[in-house]
């Protein structure tokens, strides 16, 4: 059986606040509150002032209200260290990574809880070359963060200062515009496109209205406090009401911060990113363009895909959830496509981040070049029934501190036999348990994923009974 749990809670007294995707939590409540966002500034800047002589970071953000006040909190933390900031406004996260390394900035900090409610907030860093600063690196901000010695600060014109980059979106479009091949067009394609009320609102509808494409948009009226509800790669049920509605030929559904893609064939059914890197790995394959004939998911991804790969001669690699740990498996291999069931899809020999319009972009590409509809595409993959289940938990407890839970997930394998899996793990970006059951029957995996989720929960209440008996 596979498992994983992600530690023991990040509470205050831990001085641990990077987790799997950046520092995320409820907006103006610690960790994500204005005095700990000013400490954070003060670390950043310091940080890349003991590592280059006069760094400049960039500063972008999704649309959720709380992003104003973290944003000037998060600047007048780093300019207080004599370091200047550069914001960018609402922009997907993938725009920020590629923004930092065409300006050449020393950093990119994105401020997002990606498909969190708008309530979350969140900072993620990425690095020069625009990939996510090291865990060394973060450990190396909160060790500056936490630390009790004191600190001397610029003054006069020694102070940072604030810029504001006007032609954010239009930089990023270009770029995007430019991974779509030239001789090819979207004229005479139909495309439905959900920005999820968040970042990639202004720029995604550019992009494919200016490649030739007749777009009808939904989700791109952001008011702070709308980002992910009801639209988006967490919802696409109103994106396939829309490409059944008008005809479409697709339907592209982004996340709050457009690192991440769903998307809805001219049937009105939902791929996800199992699905996608299938077909990229095909198409990959059949241009010489995959390393070692290797593709890196999570173990979250469908045993489907596996076989799919089997059968292209292509083989698997997983990592533990979190887009993180797969571009730093494709990094060590040098492998040049990776992602997760989620929708995260990263082309490394193109990006150095998943990116949701890039994807689509690619899917675009394939559908016009092999003059084939999506339905065609993706019956190269084969799911396996998978059964996800979430449950609210109050912290991370180790799964050896909970013998019962782990003596049930053990019985569930046991039903499930050796062509099914059970996992169980903790959210490495909110207090939630996952159960994921995959093999069987539909109404069987649902049942015990049920199960599994109530034996959890009791799990968590004999925990806490036994600790508050041995205080």
């Amino acid at each position: 059986m596979k498992k994983m749990n992600s530690g023991s809670s990040s509470a205050p007294k831990s001085n641990r606040l990077f987790g799997t995707d950046g520092v995320r939590g409820r907006a103006n409540v610690y960790p994500i509150s204005p005095e700990l966002v000013l400490r954070l500034g003060q670390a950043v800047g310091r940080y890349f002032k003991n590592h280059y002589p006069n760094p400049r970071i960039l500063i972008g953000k999704d649309t959720r209200r709380s992003g104003y006040m973290l944003e000037q909190a998060l600047s007048s933390g780093i300019c207080s260290t004599g370091v200047d900031t550069y914001f960018v406004g609402p922009l997907p996260t993938p725009g920020i990574a590629y923004l930092t390394r065409g300006m050449r900035a020393n950093a990119g900090i994105v401020i997002s809880a990606s498909h969190n409610p708008f309530y979350d907030n969140g900072f993620k860093i990425f690095a020069a070359d625009g990939y996510k600063l090291p865990v060394s690196a973060e450990q190396e901000i909160e060790d500056l963060i936490f630390s009790n010695s004191a600190s001397v600060f610029p003054t006069g014109s020694e102070i940072g200062t604030t810029a504001r980059i006007e032609d954010s979106v239009g930089q990023y479009a270009v770029f995007l515009k430019e991974q779509f091949p030239k001789n090819l067009s979207l004229e005479g394609l139909k495309l439905v496109i959900d920005c999820a009320n968040g970042a990639g609102y202004r720029v995604a509808p550019k992009v494919f209205e200016e490649l030739g494409a007749e777009i009808v948009v939904i989700g791109v009226s952001p008011d702070g406090t709308n980002i992910n509800e009801g639209y988006g790669a967490l919802h696409p049920e109103k994106l396939q009401e829309y490409v059944k509605l008008h005809k479409a030929d697709l339907g592209i559904a982004l996340d709050g911060d457009a690192d991440r893609v769903v998307l809805v064939d001219e049937n009105g059914e939902t791929l996800d990113g199992d699905e996608l890197l299938a077909i990229f790995a095909k198409n990959y394959l059949e241009k010489n363009r995959l390393q070692n004939r290797v593709v890196v998911s999570t173990i979250m991804s469908n045993l489907g895909l596996e076989i799919a790969l089997k059968n292209m001669d292509a083989r698997l690699v997983r990592t533990q959830v979190g887009d993180r740990y797969v571009v730093e498996e494709m990094r060590k291999g040098r492998f040049t496509l990776g992602g997760e069931q989620s929708g995260h899809i990263i082309f490394g020999d193109i990006s150095t981040t998943g990116d949701g319009t890039l994807a689509a972009l690619k899917i675009l590409e394939i559908m016009v070049e092999k003059q084939k509809r999506l339905s065609e595409l993706k019956s190269i993959l084969q799911k396996f029934p998978q059964a996800l289940k979430n449950i609210d938990v109050p912290e991370r407890i180790p799964l050896a501190n909970l013998p019962a839970l782990s003596q049930h997930l053990h019985s569930v394998q046991e039903r499930l036999g050796s062509e099914g899996r059970v996992l169980f793990r903790f959210s490495g970006t909110e207090l939630k348990a996952r159960i994921m059951i995959e093999g069987g029957k539909t109404e069987s995996i649902d049942g015990m994923a049920n199960e599994l989720a109530e034996k959890a929960l009791q799990s968590f209440e004999q925990y806490y009974s036994m600790r508050l008996a041995n205080t």
